[in-house]
C-alpha cells in the first residue's frame, strides 16, 4: 500500500496518473509486461519487483492461452478508482476467470480507452465488445425502463436500489425489456445517491432546499426524466456532455451538477465545488452489462459462471461503499468541499416539489412500468430485503 500511494497523484485521487519518476517506471512496465499486468502489478504493490512483474505477466499469459473464450471488459474507470469509486473492475475479471475454471479469459480495458457512458453501450449493443461497465441513467437512452429509477425519492436511498434491482417483480418488469434490445444484465454497482453540488462563486452556503437552486444552469445528462426532476425543482436545465462538464463549470455555463460524492471526487472536481449536499433524492447507480447473443452463445456451464461471478463481485460492491464513501468524503473535505447533509424538514421540501407521489410522474409510471399496477409493486418491493445489505448512512 506503501507502494501505491506513491505511485498515484493526491489531487486526482485514485483515478489519477502515476507521478514521476514512479510515471516512467510504470510507463516501462506497461512496454515489457502490457497495460493489464502493469496495473495489477501496481495495485498489489508489485511494480518495484522484477520476479513479481514477470510471475504477473507468466500467469496472465497462460490464463490467457488456456481459456476458450478471450473477451474484452471496458469500464470508464481506472483500475485502482475503487478506492474512492467501487465499480470493482479487478475483482470482476478475476470472478469471471476463476468461476468459469479458467474458460474464460478477461482482458480489461479500462479509464475510457474505449470510450465511456453511450459509446461503450453502443459497443456493447452490436457485439464490438462482450461487456462494459456504464451508469444506468445512460443506459436509458438505450432501453428506457431503467430510467424509472431516476424518478425521485422512491429508490434513492441505498438498501431501497439494491432491494429494487435484486427483486423479482424488478427483473419481471424490467430485464426482459432490456435483453430485447441487446443486453444481458450482469452485476449492478451502488455508490451513493446523486447529490446537488454547486461551483464556487454561486452561494455562500450549501444547497439546503429547492429555494437555494431556483433558476440556477443546473447540467443533467441524457436521461430525461432527470432533466424533469430539476425543472420541477426549479432549476434550468442544462444539457453537457459528461466530458465537458468541468470546463462548463469552471466557465459558469453550468453552476450545479448532482453525482454522489464519489463520482465527483474521482473526476476531479476538488478544484471546481464549493460544496455538495446529499439530498439523497435518486440513486447514481451503475450497471455492468454484456451482449444478450454473446451471452447465449456460451455453454450452460459458462453461462451459470458468469452470473455466479456477477453475485460475487455485486457482493463485493456492497461491502466496499462505505469505506469508499469515507475515503471520498475525506479527501472532499480536506479540500475545502462542504459536504452538506439536509434536515428531514429540508428533505421534505426537495419531495414535495419533485417527488415520485406527484401526478405529472404517472404517465411516465405507465408507461417505462407498463402500469400503475407494476409500478406500485415495484414500490413495494424498494422495502423488501433479498438478502443484500449496503450502508446507506450518507
Amino acid at each position: 500500500m506503501l507502494r501505491q500511494s506513491r505511485l498515484f497523484t493526491r489531487t486526482s485521487g485514485d483515478n489519477a496518473e502515476p507521478q514521476r519518476p514512479e510515471r516512467r517506471h510504470f510507463l516501462n512496465m506497461v512496454g515489457r509486461y502490457g497495460f493489464t499486468t502493469a496495473l495489477i502489478g501496481a495495485l498489489g504493490g508489485s511494480l518495484f519487483s522484477e520476479s513479481a512483474m514477470a510471475a504477473i505477466s507468466q500467469e496472465e499469459a497462460e490464463r490467457e492461452k488456456a481459456a476458450d473464450t478471450v473477451l474484452v471488459m471496458a469500464t470508464g474507470y481506472r483500475l485502482g478508482a475503487s478506492r474512492a469509486y467501487p465499480i470493482m473492475q479487478l475483482n470482476f475479471k478475476e470472478n469471471l476467470q476463476n468461476f468459469s475454471r479458467g474458460k474464460l479469459y478477461v482482458r480489461l480495458q479500462p479509464g475510457g480507452q474505449l470510450g465511456a457512458g453511450g459509446a461503450l453501450i453502443t459497443k456493447v449493443q452490436n457485439g464490438t465488445i462482450a461487456m462494459a461497465q456504464h451508469s444506468m441513467s445512460n443506459l436509458s437512452a438505450f432501453a428506457p425502463e431503467v430510467d424509472l429509477i431516476n424518478i425521485p425519492y422512491w429508490c434513492g436511498e441505498n438498501q431501497h436500489l439494491i432491494n429494487l434491482v435484486t427483486s423479482d417483480t424488478w427483473k419481471d418488469v424490467v430485464h426482459g425489456k432490456v435483453e430485447d434490445r441487446g443486453f444481458k444484465v450482469l452485476s449492478y454497482v451502488c455508490i451513493d445517491p446523486r447529490t446537488v453540488a454547486v461551483r464556487k462563486g454561486l452561494l455562500d452556503h450549501p444547497v439546503r432546499t429547492p429555494d437555494d437552486i431556483r433558476g440556477i444552469k443546473f447540467r443533467v445528462p441524457s436521461s430525461q426524466i432527470l432533466q424533469k426532476v430539476y425543472k420541477l425543482a426549479g432549476a434550468n436545465p442544462t444539457p453537457v456532455a459528461w466530458d465537458e462538464t468541468s470546463s462548463a463549470m469552471k466557465q459558469g455555463v453550468a453552476d450545479a451538477l448532482d453525482p454522489s460524492v464519489q463520482a465527483l471526487f474521482v473526476y476531479g472536481f476538488t478544484d471546481v465545488l464549493a460544496s455538495i449536499s446529499t439530498i439523497q433524492s435518486v440513486p447514481d447507480a451503475q450497471v455492468y452489462t454484456c451482449n444478450k447473443q454473446w451471452f447465449d452463445a456460451r455453454p450452460k456451464d459458462v453461462q451459470d459462471a458468469i452470473m455466479r461471478a456477477s453475485d460475487v463481485t455485486f457482493r463485493e460492491n456492497l461491502a466496499k461503499v462505505p469505506a469508499a464513501r469515507a475515503y471520498a468524503y475525506y479527501e472532499m473535505r480536506h479540500a475545502g468541499i462542504d459536504i452538506y447533509s439536509p434536515t428531514e424538514d429540508e428533505v421534505a421540501q426537495w419531495k414535495a416539489k419533485c417527488g415520485h407521489q406527484l401526478e405529472t410522474w404517472n404517465d411516465l409510471k405507465v408507461q417505462l412500468a407498463g402500469s400503475m399496477d407494476n409500478f406500485n409493486a415495484l414500490l413495494e418491493a424498494t422495502g423488501v430485503s433479498n438478502g443484500y445489505h449496503v450502508d446507506s448512512n450518507v
